[in-house]
């Protein structure tokens, strides 16, 4: 088999201080990815070459890694993925005129945001909570320590949310009444996190989005139970939500922690947060975020669709706004 090769960038985001008040009280969750060879397909030297190359930017801290090698996003799940906690993520996504935004609502943990040219698939810049990447307690990442470098790289098979270089964009939220289908024979299962780096790699629109999920069984074992806002440049939309056994496409702009398979406006707008993202259509799209935002807000993203960058703030510092790129994913 031929050996593939990636180049990746990664801005570590440690994020300032919040109140952890994710629903329920969850603890910290278990990390999601094992360093495993048959993950990331490394030599040595791109090994090497990887964790070398990490560099401070600035004081937030931020850092960038290339990251060189491939990844296998179709691997088996680890135990360590199957192990996380019941409760999840309460996030609110929107979509109008060529802009996607999400608030990221969670415990206050380190982020990474993760510019990726995969072989054969789209360029990308998504972001991750790295906290799934090491086990409970490890705090931020120690960037003397070989190994914490090392295991920062697995956060390129673990997007939050993201937008590739056709303009598609997609992000999960929480979902407590998800019901998966039964798997398939024949078919490849993978987590929740994992099918949107599949998305991003593979997928140039939302009908080609949806067609690829439906090739997928997922696996939310041990929670948090999920559905998903897909976007594309041409104006189009919809949710990806799992409910009596089946997977299910509603054409929506919006998304919180409500499922919309079947809901009447009336019952999506008793939802706080989706009624101020519906009727928020004047509202500057960073600033309707703002109003959206919860005490344990971790980043806030607005991708724009159209030229390929996003503006970014983390820690709910409002006048402190990074801007990130498609073009920082270099080959």
């Amino acid at each position: 088999m031929q050996r593939r090769t990636v180049a990746v960038v990664l801005s570590v985001l440690a994020l300032a201080a919040v109140p952890a008040c994710a629903p329920g009280g969850a603890e910290r969750p278990a990390p999601a990815l094992a360093a495993r060879a048959e993950v990331l397909r490394q030599t040595p030297v791109e090994i090497a070459r990887t964790t070398a190359g990490l560099r401070r930017l600035d004081d937030l801290p931020m850092y960038e890694m290339t990251y060189h090698g491939g990844y296998d996003a179709e691997a088996p799940l680890t135990d360590a993925e199957l192990a996380r906690p019941a409760d999840g993520w309460a996030c609110s996504l929107f979509h109008r005129d060529g802009e996607f935004g999400r608030n990221f609502d969670w415990d206050p943990n380190p982020a990474m945001v993760v510019h990726a040219r995969p072989p054969g698939g789209h360029a990308s810049v998504s972001l991750a909570d790295v906290s799934y990447l090491f086990e409970p307690g490890h705090g931020a990442p120690d960037l003397d320590d070989p190994q914490d470098r090392r295991r920062l790289a697995h956060a390129v098979l673990a997007p939050f949310d993201g937008m590739n270089d056709q303009g598609l964009a997609v992000g999960l939220a929480a979902a407590p009444d998800a019901e998966l289908p039964a798997r398939r024979p024949g078919h490849v299962t993978v987590g929740g996190l994992r099918i949107i780096r599949l998305v991003l790699d593979r997928a140039a629109t939302v009908p080609e989005a949806i067609e690829l999920m439906r090739r997928y069984d997922l696996d939310f074992t041990g929670g948090p139970q999920l559905h998903y806002l897909i976007a594309d440049r041409a104006g189009r939309s919809a949710v990806v939500e799992y409910g009596e056994g089946r997977m299910n496409v509603v054409d929506d702009r919006h998304l919180t922690n409500i499922a919309l398979t079947g809901a009447d406006r009336a019952t999506k707008l008793a939802d706080r947060r989706y009624r101020l993202l519906a009727e928020g259509g004047r509202t500057e799209a960073m600033e309707l975020l703002r109003k959206v935002a919860q005490p344990h807000t971790r980043w806030s993203v607005v991708y724009d669709l159209d030229d390929g960058t996003g503006r970014l703030v983390t820690g709910q510092r409002w006048d402190r706004i990074h801007t990130i790129r498609l073009a920082d994913a270099t080959s």
